[in-house]
């Protein structure tokens, strides 16, 4: 064989070795990755829809973290809110029990008292904070983003003053001192009560649209991570059988490559051109 031929093979060889070398690199990041579509020169068009499909499930999956944070400071603000509720119902109580004519004065000023507790834990109420943030002085509204947008749930004022329950300078509208004057206290509270029973309802109601809101973006993120699986998802085994079958035909390659070294050395030498320190140099490059 002439020393042409030998090269050409060698030449031959050495690209198949290149391209199994190649392949087998690709398969390995195929399957370390998980991804087919790991960088854009695996397919340019394929790579930007799967990254675009993960842009997406990453503004699902923080529209429906937006949802239950806010879910869980509409759970303190709904709270607080029934506990006013509650003392509301038992301030009645204890103007109905003021209006009855068996009361001495002893009575009425220790009922009063009770009024004015009352009150003080109404205002406490409405000091409730999530994060810092007051949620019933009338000073909050719960912004929600989402995948498509805002959405404000408003939160009224809890407070005595904002409930008709004192005047502007904190002084309390029900003094169980006048008994002419309990039939208009009493409808001041359950005009505060019904004010608050709204209140309740409306939180209640975003709530509710929260959580349904979070099962759709939650069924969102699995449709998408479903989508992007099928279109991006490396097949393991496919790739094993790629990058087994790449390393054989390296391997087959070197084997050429060395087969066709002996051959130039031998060709070269008959000659007399190649020496013992350059033929193992030449071996040496190949792990021989």
């Amino acid at each position: 064989m002439s020393i042409g031929g030998v090269m050409s093979g060698i030449n031959h060889s050495l690209n198949n070795l290149n391209r199994a070398q190649s392949t087998q690199a690709s398969s390995i990041q195929r399957i370390s990755t998980g991804s087919k579509y790991y960088s854009p020169a695996n397919g340019a068009s394929e790579y930007a829809i799967v990254q675009r499909m993960y842009n997406n499930i990453g503004s699902v999956a923080q529209s429906n973290s937006n949802t239950q944070t806010s879910n869980s400071m509409l759970n303190v603000a709904a709270g607080a809110v029934g506990n006013t509720v509650s003392s509301l119902s038992s301030l009645k109580q204890t103007l109905i029990n003021a209006a009855n004519g068996t009361n001495q004065n002893s009575d009425i000023g220790a009922l009063q008292e009770t009024v004015n507790q009352t009150l003080s834990q109404i205002n406490s109420n409405a000091q409730v904070k999530y994060n810092g943030q007051n949620l019933l002085d009338g000073s909050q509204s719960v912004q929600v983003a989402t995948y498509n947008g805002y959405e404000t749930v408003n939160l009224g004022d809890m407070s005595t003053a904002g409930l008709g329950l004192t005047d502007s300078d904190g002084n309390s509208n029900i003094n169980l001192g006048d008994f002419s004057d309990l039939g208009s206290a009493i409808e001041t509270v359950d005009n505060a009560l019904n004010a608050a029973l709204d209140q309740a309802t409306n939180i209640g109601a975003a709530q509710s649209g929260l959580e349904y809101q979070s099962g759709n973006y939650t069924v969102m993120e699995e449709n998408l991570y479903d989508a992007v699986s099928t279109v991006d998802d490396t097949d393991i085994a496919a790739e094993a059988v790629n990058n087994a079958s790449s390393g054989a035909q390296s391997q087959v390659a070197l084997w050429a490559i060395k087969q066709g070294m002996q051959s130039l050395s031998q060709e070269v030498g008959a000659l007399g051109g190649l020496n013992n320190h350059s033929r193992g140099a030449i071996y040496g490059i190949f792990g021989q």
